[in-house]
């Protein structure tokens, strides 16, 4: 079995077609028994990025509105929300400083590492990030996280 934490840049493309679009909901697709991980902001994140480009004009409103609705049902069941306790917090505030990272990425990969965490001495493996954050690879990386770019599976 494998498990996998999506951040916001990743999952978006679930509800929005870009490239990756294909291979995010190949491994997010119902049916599937692959756990998936978000951190509670993903789910601000991803209604920001689907209202900001709704507002821009680069999705048409009635998409938009599927899409979040879309996205607000597999919230409720779907996905596994690592919640913003004050552990997670601290280790957030740790990663970056360590490695400068910007504040919501730095509580992905704080909630990354969380889950992680129970997952490898539990026996399970690790948890796959599936990120298309660079920079966010490049950290998950250094702490010894497997990361996955959707951007490289068009």
């Amino acid at each position: 079995m494998s498990a996998y934490h999506f951040d916001s840049s990743a999952l978006v493309k679930r509800y929005i077609q870009e490239t990756g679009t294909a291979w995010v909901r190949s491994l997010s697709r119902r049916g599937t028994s692959d756990p998936i991980y978000l951190a509670r902001i993903t789910a601000v994140e991803v209604c920001s990025a689907v209202a900001r480009r709704a507002r821009a004009g680069g999705l048409p409103p009635a998409r938009a509105a599927g899409a979040l609705a879309r996205f607000r049902k597999h919230l409720m069941g779907r996905y596994r929300v690592v919640e913003m306790t004050p552990g997670l917090v601290d280790s957030a505030m740790r990663l970056a400083e360590v490695h400068g990272l910007r504040a919501n990425d730095a509580v992905q990969l704080a909630a990354a590492l969380e889950v992680n965490g129970s997952w490898a001495p539990a026996g399970l493996g690790g948890i796959t990030l599936i990120s298309a954050d660079q920079d966010l690879n490049a950290t998950a990386t250094a702490e010894g996280l497997l990361v996955d770019d959707p951007s490289l599976h068009p």
